[in-house]
């Protein structure tokens, strides 16, 4: 199975190539009516994080402190997602105003952009029938509507995740400086909005130099990236440095790692005293004491366990009422899409000398790091592109196994009769 075999029906034409961008501009269109008409028709709930972010950015403007949960300055979050919030609460005047409605509509744009690139994505690795079902697929996929309501870092992650994504594939087929660099300054981007996306520049080249033996080439535009993630990176150490004196890259919020050290989320097990300690002297006595004594079920925790509460149902936002349905059957279509990314990926990885393999490697990471951590279901929006992506291919592949199939079937009878004759 072959899924670059429709690379041959990218638009070459004039004519193809305008009504490739027609379907393309219906699905944008209807993405954005979905997203409109959501925000214009439910009553939206405040999260928890929602509450403390509202609370930080006010500070930030009136008392000149970022902190989070707290009055004193802190790394508790990078401030990707905060300084944003900030900036549109000076626009709209947020002491007369509420912000919230002009962050919603900020963040309509912001989906509407990541589906253009994800569709960028998909076609230059399976023409455009690939690109144009992709974009069609996040355009109607529930989460990726719902969002755009929340007060959330999700729909911005999700749009810098993509970019930096479909920037390195450009690395990896151009090897310029100008594309690593880019590619290091979206990733970095990605990571002044959730930290957790560190880790994939080493992934990146590790890959690329396990494809092609270029260690010399993988070197430089590691460092290209690197220099790109630095500079973006750079002003946040540089004010921790001077604030906080010490060096913190991303954020120093210990909590989710400690509160994923309890297996089906029974914060009540009693495992350990928890008075008078740190969060983190908690987290690594109950993964000592865990693993002594209650050795299969943190194995199983920390192995499996965790993925049904990270992949087994969509992130449904803050919330809002009454219920928005994007379109029937969402929850059959998240599960058959995460199911279908399973052979999916162990395709991908079979047939790993091919830049779509980076997919399945970075969703495969993702998922290793997130099990490190407490699962929500909020933490597999971001690797939604990728499986929609994914599964997509395989589709594609299924289907062109199909259509060759079916004429070499029907080659063979001709050339035996061609034989007789």
């Amino acid at each position: 199975m072959d899924f670059s075999i429709f690379k041959r029906w990218t638009a070459r034409t004039t004519k193809q190539r305008t009504i490739v961008f027609a379907l393309l501009g219906i699905i944008i269109l209807l993405a954005a009516y979905l997203r409109i008409d959501f925000l214009q028709s439910v009553n939206h709930k405040t999260s928890h994080d929602t509450k403390y972010y509202d609370i930080m950015v006010r500070q930030l403007l009136e008392d000149n402190i970022y902190a989070y949960k707290d009055t004193v300055p802190n790394a508790n979050v990078t401030p990707g997602y905060p300084l944003v919030m900030a900036a549109i609460y000076k626009l709209a005047d947020y002491k007369h105003n509420n912000p919230f409605p002009y962050i919603r509509y900020l963040q309509v744009v912001e989906s509407l952009i990541m589906i253009g690139l994800l569709y960028l994505l998909a076609r230059r690795l399976g023409g455009d029938p690939a690109g144009l079902i992709v974009a069609a697929v996040s355009a109607v996929y529930p989460p990726f509507v719902w969002t755009v309501g929340a007060i959330l870092t999700e729909t911005q992650a999700a749009l810098f995740f993509v970019l930096y994504v479909y920037l390195q594939m450009l690395v990896f087929e151009k090897r310029t400086w100008p594309w690593a660099l880019a590619a290091g300054a979206a990733l970095g981007l990605t990571v002044l909005t959730r930290p957790e996306f560190l880790i994939l520049i080493a992934v990146s080249y590790a890959f690329f130099w396990a494809w092609h033996k270029k260690f010399l080439t993988a070197f430089k535009l590691g460092v290209w990236t690197a220099l790109g993630l630095f500079i973006v990176l750079s002003p946040w150490i540089v004010r921790n440095v001077v604030t906080l004196h010490e060096v913190v890259v991303a954020s120093t919020q210990v909590n989710p790692f400690t509160a994923g050290t309890y297996p089906d989320k029974n914060y009540e097990d009693g495992l350990v005293d928890r008075h008078n300690k740190t969060q983190m002297e908690v987290a690594k006595e109950r993964l000592r004491v865990g693993f002594e004594t209650k050795t299969w079920t943190f194995v199983k925790w920390y192995t499996y366990g965790k993925i049904p509460y990270i992949y087994g149902a969509m992130f449904f936002g803050s919330g809002h009422s009454p219920i928005y349905h994007v379109i029937p059957y969402g929850a059959v279509l998240h599960l058959g899409m995460v199911w279908a990314a399973i052979p999916a990926g162990l395709f991908l990885l079979w047939r790993w000398r091919n830049p779509a393999s980076y997919l399945a490697l970075l969703l495969l990471i993702l998922t290793v790091t997130r099990i490190a951590f407490v699962p929500e279901f909020r933490y597999n929006f971001t690797s939604m592109p990728l499986i929609i992506v994914m599964d997509t291919l395989l589709g594609l592949a299924l289907v062109g196994w199909v259509i060759s199939r079916t004429k070499l079937r029907r080659s063979i009878p001709a050339a035996g009769g061609a034989a007789v004759q």
